[in-house]
């Protein structure tokens, strides 16, 4: 198994296919998949016999926050222990050694594989917020 922080078009391809089978990501376009890939400060995907089967991504600011997205395993992995991977690489990451809080979002079913980590959705008085565009 491969990780690779690069992902090649062909590859890009493979991750756009990926989002098609994710409830939070199904309806993204290619160009989409593209700019996600351009704008995010680190990416994770696993590959296995050149098939991308594992991904996600990050966003910080190298200090305070990096916020975790996109935690992918394809449907035919799922179990295999690559989501764990995924998450202890970003964990032991040499770019994110200095960040002091690492977020993300979940569904309730999610929150015992994250709580291993130390993710808590105990966070007092802060609430999530959105505004759509």
């Amino acid at each position: 198994m491969e990780l690779l922080e690069t992902l090649s078009e062909a590859l890009a391809d493979q991750l756009h296919v990926l989002y098609q089978n994710e409830w939070w990501s199904a309806g993204r376009t290619r160009e989409e998949t593209a700019r996600v890939l351009e704008g995010s400060d680190l990416t994770l995907g696993l590959v296995q016999e050149g098939t991308l089967v594992g991904f996600a991504r990050v966003l910080t600011d190298g200090v305070f926050k990096a916020l975790i997205f996109d935690v992918m395993v394809a449907p035919e992995q799922r179990g295999s222990d690559l989501g764990r991977r995924l998450i202890d690489e970003i964990i032991s990451h040499p770019k994110l050694s200095g960040v002091k809080h690492f977020e993300l979002y979940c569904r309730p079913r999610m929150v015992p594989f994250y709580e291993k980590w130390g993710f808590t959705s105990n966070l007092g008085e802060i609430r999530l917020m959105r505004r759509e565009a």
